[in-house]
């Protein structure tokens, strides 16, 4: 593929545009990095959103919900849709108030949603999915059965208007705040997994 996306006029990062970025590379290990985007569009009218988990194969991102969902469902019938993918890295602490800030990697994505219809489509994408949420938990659990399948709603959006946007390093104050006796940094900010909590009702002599 191109050395980077295609930047459309809605894509175009214009306020801290030093801080864009177009490169697949970058584009891709925020999507994968990431568990949850935001999906929006317009229903009747009305801005709506809600948050989904997602995970990508190649040049397309997918999501999944309730085929009943009237958000998909409105997707699913053409509406264009936006979807966005924040990581927060950490606070920027300033001398000053207006220059707080936060260290982050985020992802803008716009496009039409393609429905998976066909069963096949829909058993790997469940598979694509758990196995993003733990690398070999599909082969320890119980398949999706016919009913589960149909009443799950798949959607894919390729990557072509999308952008990234990336913030990293120090505060930048004022020359003149640079004086301050004020501690000024990062606090760098990272998810971390607890250890496992065990289902009340779990048999015996089961461990992860």
């Amino acid at each position: 593929m191109s050395e980077q996306y295609e930047v459309h006029p809605h894509t175009k990062v214009v306020r801290g545009h030093n801080r864009a970025s177009y490169d697949p590379g970058q584009i891709h290990g925020i999507i994968d990095d990431a568990l949850i985007c935001h999906v929006g569009t317009v229903i009747d009218g009305r801005p709506v959103m809600i948050p989904t988990a997602h995970w990508r194969v190649g040049e397309r991102i997918y999501i999944h919900g309730a085929s009943k969902n009237r958000i998909l469902a409105a997707i699913a019938d053409g509406a264009e849709a936006c979807l966005c993918i924040t990581l927060l890295d950490g606070l920027v602490m300033a001398r000053s108030a207006f220059h707080h800030s936060a260290n982050y990697r985020s992802v803008i994505i716009y496009g039409k949603g393609t429905l998976v219809a066909d069963d096949a489509g829909k058993m790997e994408h469940s598979r694509l999915f758990t196995e993003k949420l733990e690398p070999g938990r599909w082969e320890q659990i119980r398949h999706p059965n016919k009913q589960e399948l149909k009443a799950t709603m798949f959607l894919g959006f390729d990557l072509n208007e999308v952008s990234a946007k990336v913030r990293s390093g120090d505060p930048v104050d004022d020359e003149e705040d640079y004086d301050l006796d004020v501690w000024a940094g990062v606090l760098p900010c990272a998810t971390v997994w607890g250890a496992p909590i065990d289902d009340t009702r779990l048999k015996p002599g089961i461990v992860r």
